[in-house]
């Protein structure tokens, strides 16, 4: 019986092609969460300008919302409290985007130094 100390199993490192595909698999991700979060952003400042207008409007004033790709009349008292809703809404999406950003990127870091992965940019 022949005891041997066991390595601590790394795994194999991949071909240079399979890494190169999850990099840009990364990447590719964190710039669809980028786009996403910048256009929930936008949008939420849209409520928030329109949510901030109606404040100062009288409640029984018409006012004219879009759902669905249909513009529906209303008074401000019953668009203000939908607005608002979406408003929260967007920022609870957009927090849980950030998230899950913030993981991706924390996974590209452990990633790059499982595989010993230096990140080279092309001057193209």
């Amino acid at each position: 019986m022949s005891t041997t100390a066991a390595a601590p199993s790394t795994p194999a490192r991949p071909p240079n092609a399979e890494l190169q595909q999850q990099y840009n698999t990364f990447k590719s991700t964190l710039t669809q969460l980028s786009t996403k979060i910048a256009e929930l952003e936008s949008e939420l400042d849209e409520h928030k300008l329109v949510v901030d207008t109606l404040k100062e409007t009288p409640a029984d004033r018409k006012c004219f919302r879009m759902i669905g790709g249909v513009l529906v009349e209303k008074s401000v008292k019953e668009v203000l409290p939908a607005l608002q809703t979406n408003s929260q809404g967007l920022t609870q999406v957009i927090d849980t985007l950030r998230a899950d950003m913030k993981r991706t990127e924390t996974e590209l870091r452990k990633w790059q130094k499982q595989y010993n992965v230096q990140i080279v940019q092309s001057n193209q």
